[in-house]
C-alpha cells in the first residue's frame, strides 16, 4: 500500500518543485511566482522502494475570513487530514520566517508524523537556515535541494522511519477507470460543478475569475463505476493568452482534453456558444474525443423551454461535425438537472466505443450507396466494394473504392452523417478513410515497363527457383541485346529472289565450299599428273 504524503508550507518555498521530482514527471505547474498553486493536486510517486501517493497543496497563510488565500488554507487543512505523513517544507535560503513557526505550531497539535525539509540547500547559501530549522520543534531538518535532485537518499531514511505499518490497508481496486475532463471558458461553472458531483467542497470556487490553474484529478464512484475527472483551467482566447502563467496553464488544460475519453464542455446558459466555445467543441472532436454539452447557471434563464430549444437548433447549425452531442441544463449551485449529465456522459462514452460488424456495415454501405450513388469525375463513376472498422473510440472506418483519390469530401461527409444516423452515434467523431485496391494487372505492367521479366504461367514467382529463373533472363535479354546484327541481307526462302540459285548451285556459290573431286577421270586423254 502506498504512503499519502502531503506536501505543506508557506508559498514559493518549492512544494509544486518537488511534487514532480517525486512523481517523477511534471504534473504541476512551476514558476517564480509565489502562489501558482491553488488547489490540491493529486499524483503517484516513489522514492527507493517505497511507493507514495502524493498530494500538493497551496501555500499556507494565516488568514481565516472569507478572502481566495483563507480558502487555499483550508484546502491544505484537509490535505494534512487526509494524509498518513506530512512532509514540511522551508525555504533554507530564508530561513525560519513567521509563517513557518505558525504552521509549525498548527502542525504540531496535530497527532500525525511530520518530516521537516529544508529545500534549495544545494551550496552553502541554505547552511543558516538549515541551523534555524532546528528550533521549529519537528525534528531534524532534512537538507535537500527539488530542482537538483539533492538529498533523496537522506528523505527517503527519514520517510521510512515515520511511516505507518501499511500492512491493514486495502489494496486499491484496479477496475480501469472513465477518464472524463471539464473544460469551458473562465468562470463558467466548473468548478462548482466538480464539487457538486462529487458532494464536498474539493475544489476552490468563487466570483474571482481564473481561480483554478492546474489540471485536478479527483477520483469518484459512480453507480459502482470508477470515474476520474479533471477539472481544468479556463481556456480563453489565444490572442488574450499574455502571461506565462496562464500559457503554461493553457497548456495543461489542453493536455488534459488530449488524455480525456470524454469531455465535458461547461458553458454559460446566459450566453452559449460564444467563438471561444465553439473552438473548444472543435478541439475536441479533432482530438477524437467523446463530446457533452453542459449549460451552467440554469436558474438565471427565462422561459428555459422554449431556449433550450433555440440553443439545440444553434448547436445544429454551427457545429455539424458533432450533430447530436447531448446538451444538458443544470445548474450545480442549486442541484437541478444535475441527474442527467452521468447517464449522457456514459451514454456517449458508450457510442465512442462501439464496434459494428462487417456483415451490417457493408449492407449499410450497399443501401447508402443505393440511395445516393458516389458522383461520378472525369466521366467515370467511383465504386465503392468494402467496408470495414479498423479500431474504436473514436469508431474508425476504411471505404475499399476505384478511384479512391478522386472521391470528393462531400461525398465523405454524407457516408458519415449516414453512419451516424443508421448505427445511432450522436455527437461521437467518426473517421472514414478512403483508399483504393490494388491493380495487379496495372502493377505487372509497371513491373514489365521496368524491365522485369514476367513469370510465365504456371512458374513460380517467388523463391530460390524464381530467383534463378529471373537472373537468367535477364542476362539472357542483355546478351541478346549486345549481340551486334548480322551485315547483309536476310536470308530465307521468303527473301530469296526470283533467278537466284537453288539446291547444290547455291551451296557451292557459298564462300569457302570446294566441289569434291570427280569419281572417273576426265574425258580428255590427258592423264593425271
Amino acid at each position: 500500500m502506498a504512503l499519502k504524503l502531503a506536501i505543506v508550507g508557506r508559498p514559493n518555498v518549492g512544494k509544486s518543485t518537488l511534487f514532480n521530482r517525486l512523481a517523477g514527471r511534471k504534473l504541476a505547474i512551476v514558476d517564480d511566482q509565489p502562489g501558482v498553486t491553488r488547489d490540491r493536486r493529486f499524483g503517484t510517486g516513489r522514492i527507493g522502494d517505497l511507493d507514495l501517493e502524493l498530494i500538493d497543496t497551496a501555500g499556507f497563510e494565516d488568514l481565516t475570513d472569507e478572502s481566495l488565500e483563507a480558502r487555499m488554507r483550508a484546502q491544505t487543512e484537509l490535505a494534512i487530514d487526509e494524509a498518513d505523513v506530512a512532509l514540511f517544507v522551508i525555504d533554507s535560503r530564508d530561513g525560519v520566517t513567521p509563517i513557518d513557526e505558525i504552521f509549525a505550531e498548527i502542525l504540531r497539535r496535530r497527532d500525525m508524523p511530520v518530516v521537516l525539509a529544508a529545500n534549495k540547500a544545494e551550496g552553502k547559501a541554505g547552511d543558516q537556515g538549515i541551523l534555524e530549522a532546528f528550533g521549529l520543534g519537528l525534528g531534524e531538518p532534512v537538507p535537500i535541494s527539488a530542482e537538483h535532485g539533492e538529498g533523496m537518499a537522506d528523505l527517503y531514511a527519514a520517510l521510512i522511519s515515520v511511516a505507518p505499518d501499511q500492512s491493514d490497508h486495502a489494496e486499491h481496486d484496479g477496475d480501469k477507470s472513465v477518464k472524463i475532463a471539464i473544460v469551458g471558458r473562465p468562470n463558467a461553472g466548473k468548478s462548482t460543478l466538480v464539487n457538486k458531483l462529487i458532494g464536498e467542497d474539493r475544489m476552490l470556487t468563487g466570483p474571482e475569475a481564473g481561480i483554478t490553474r492546474d489540471a485536478i484529478p479527483v477520483d469518484w464512484t459512480w453507480d459502482d463505476r470508477a470515474v476520474r475527472l479533471v477539472d481544468t483551467a479556463g481556456l480563453r482566447r489565444k490572442a488574450k493568452v499574455q502571461e506565462k502563467l496562464e500559457k503554461l496553464s493553457t497548456h495543461d488544460s489542453i493536455r488534459a482534453i488530449t488524455f480525456a475519453e470524454i469531455v465535458i464542455v461547461v458553458m454559460d446558459a446566459t450566453h452559449p456558444f460564444e467563438i471561444q466555445d465553439l473552438q473548444i467543441a472543435d478541439l475536441v472532436e479533432r482530438e477524437g474525443r467523446g463530446l457533452v454539452f453542459v449549460l451552467a447557471k440554469w436558474d438565471l434563464v427565462e422561459d428555459p423551454q422554449a431556449r433550450l430549444a433555440e440553443i439545440i437548433d444553434e448547436a445544429q447549425r454551427q457545429l455539424p461535425q458533432v450533430r447530436g452531442a447531448p446538451i444538458i441544463a443544470l445548474s450545480a449551485e442549486t442541484g437541478r438537472g444535475l441527474e442527467k449529465l452521468m447517464p449522457a456522459v456514459f451514454k456517449t462514452h458508450g457510442d465512442w466505443s462501439t464496434k459494428v460488424k462487417t456483415r451490417d456495415l457493408n449492407d449499410w454501405l450497399k443501401m447508402a450507396t443505393e440511395r445516393h450513388p458516389p458522383p461520378a469525375v472525369n466521366g467515370r463513376r467511383i465504386k465503392p466494394k468494402y467496408m470495414a472498422q479498423t479500431k474504436s473510440r473514436p469508431p474508425t472506418f476504411v471505404l475499399f473504392a476505384s478511384r479512391a483519390d478522386q472521391l470528393p469530401e462531400s461525398y465523405r461527409r454524407y457516408l458519415i452523417n449516414s453512419i451516424r444516423e443508421s448505427f445511432d452515434l450522436p455527437g461521437v467523431p467518426i473517421r472514414v478513410t478512403v483508399k483504393s485496391n490494388k491493380n495487379p494487372y496495372a502493377e505487372g505492367e509497371e513491373k514489365a515497363g521496368q524491365g522485369s521479366p514476367s513469370a510465365p504461367f504456371g512458374l513460380p514467382t517467388t523463391g530460390l527457383k524464381a530467383k534463378t529463373r529471373i537472373a537468367a533472363a535477364t542476362r539472357a535479354k542483355a546478351g541478346a541485346a549486345g549481340k551486334p546484327k548480322p551485315f547483309g541481307k536476310p536470308k530465307g526462302p521468303k527473301s530469296a529472289k526470283a533467278g537466284a540459285p537453288r539446291g547444290r548451285a547455291a551451296k557451292l556459290a557459298r564462300p569457302g565450299v570446294k566441289p569434291k573431286r570427280a569419281s572417273r577421270p576426265p574425258s580428255s586423254g590427258r592423264r593425271p599428273r
